[in-house]
């Protein structure tokens, strides 16, 4: 590789391609990483971190009221959105700092810097400099999508500017139905705003189980967020410093505070992927096999540019596959089946493996075991929510093939169940696991009792 000015040039200094770039370089790679923003990249600057964050700060209201019932008395608790978002970019800050270490101790080069492909092996810098690169790797990222245009779209934020509101707005419209979306309901819901859900389909969080997304809307709609399906956003009207949402429906909703959250399109526009070769695959995204390499052979893509399963911890096990293959020797394809998934909504969810309607459109037999109970903490705070806990087995040989869960504590519990289910075990396993009483979880050994069976019709 000595007619090369690096082994490996990475764009974009994300949690993928940081993890890439570290680990070739400890293969032994001479490697340079172009970030054009922060390095951390989406889930550490503007993504799951400082959502997580800002989901915790949410929860602390319902936590105050709960408290009651357990004697507490918490009258004079109030809440101060700049003191949140200046706590808030003081650990992205740290954290940054923390990824940034990490690259120069491996011996990683950092340009902060756009960078763009001018042909198969040579990258350019904003600032005119080429950088010849043996192997390149695109780990761009994605973007918000605010969907086709609409009059007045300017006045919308995107959850990039929701991080940056200079104040907490008091009623907020937020147009999707996904992750993200219903995510910043449950944030900006429970530090007090008013809160509307807009969303085109016929109801919220599509992919996931239905019994999942009818309880959650049940629960939400109970926490008072308002949840409006079968209609769009049609415009965007500004009157002084509030806005007015019109419908598709022709009504028409106030807001201080308008948000797009429809999905985000892969990072693939700008940065001379026809100039290298580099296909676009069908979903969007850049076109890669197994080992997540282009029609370019050298030239390889990871994480949310690819449009696969567009999750931080897929595109660091991408990013660490691409450098155990080409730099390691070791030839490494990255698993994408049964990767377990959390929506930090609330209530939150943990889901991992198959839907009841993927698993009965499959499988020749399908058992449904489900629970659905009041928690015990309820009991004494008097709050109106329930938990949602279902397993979906194979009922040719009883293996696990997915469980979801509504509730406190989802992402946690499904985080060990997709263990369970990632190496096959049955249903006969869970029911001989004792239960840790009294927890939530305790419900994933001790359901027994089927709450429905299917068998696939002979004609199919």
């Amino acid at each position: 590789m000595a007619d090369y000015d690096v082994d490996l040039f990475v764009i974009g200094g994300g949690s993928g391609g940081v993890r890439a770039a570290r680990m070739a370089a400890q293969h032994g790679a001479r490697v340079m990483v172009a970030e054009e923003y922060r390095v951390g990249g989406t889930c550490v600057i503007r993504g799951c971190v400082p959502k997580k964050l800002l989901v915790y700060a949410s929860r602390f209201r319902a936590e105050f009221e709960d408290a009651e019932g357990y004697g507490w008395t918490t009258a004079h608790s109030k809440f101060d959105w700049p003191t949140l978002i200046t706590n808030k970019d003081l650990e992205i800050a740290r954290l940054e700092a923390a990824y940034t270490a990490v690259l120069e101790k491996a011996g990683v080069t950092i340009v902060k810097s756009r960078a763009q492909l001018t042909d198969a092996h040579t990258v350019q810098l904003a600032d005119g400099k080429k950088v010849r690169a043996a192997y390149i790797l695109i780990a761009t990222g994605g973007a918000p999508s605010y969907g086709d245009p609409i009059p007045g779209i300017e006045h919308a934020i995107s959850s990039n500017e929701a991080f940056h509101l200079p104040q907490l707005p008091h009623h907020v419209v937020i147009q999707g139905g996904g992750y993200i979306a219903l995510e910043f309901a449950g944030i900006f819901a429970g530090l007090g705003a008013h809160v509307t859900i807009v969303y085109r389909g016929e109801n919220i969080l599509r992919g996931f189980d239905d019994d999942v997304r009818a309880h959650l809307r049940m629960d939400m709609e109970k926490r008072g967020v308002r949840v409006v399906t079968g209609c769009t956003i049609a415009a965007i009207e500004r009157t002084g410093s509030r806005f007015s949402a019109r419908l598709s429906s022709g009504n028409h909703l106030a807001a201080d505070c308008v948000m797009f959250a429809t999905g985000r399109n892969p990072n693939v526009t700008g940065i001379g992927l026809e100039k290298a070769g580099v296909a676009i695959a069908a979903n969007g995204g850049v076109a890669v096999d197994e080992y997540s390499r282009t029609a370019t052979p050298h030239i390889y893509a990871i994480g949310d540019v690819t449009n696969r399963i567009n999750l931080t911890p897929v595109a660091i096990r991408e990013g660490a596959a691409f450098a155990d293959t080409v730099f390691g020797g070791k030839p490494t394809a990255v698993d994408h089946t049964n990767v377990p998934t959390a929506v930090f909504s609330d209530p939150e969810i943990g889901a991992v493996g198959l839907t009841e309607a993927e698993a009965r459109a499959r499988l020749a037999r399908t058992d449904i075991y489900r629970a659905m109970f009041r928690p015990l903490k309820a009991t004494l705070s008097g709050r109106d929510t329930t938990v949602l806990l279902k397993l979906v087995v194979d009922g040719s040989n009883d293996s696990m093939v997915g469980c979801h869960i509504v509730g406190e504590g989802a992402a946690e519990m499904v985080q060990l169940a997709a263990i369970a289910v990632k190496m096959g075990a049955t249903k006969a396993v869970f029911d001989a696991t004792l239960a840790l009483h009294p927890t939530t979880a305790e419900e994933l050994v001790t359901m027994r009792h089927r709450s429905a069976s299917y068998a696939r019709e002979a004609a199919e």
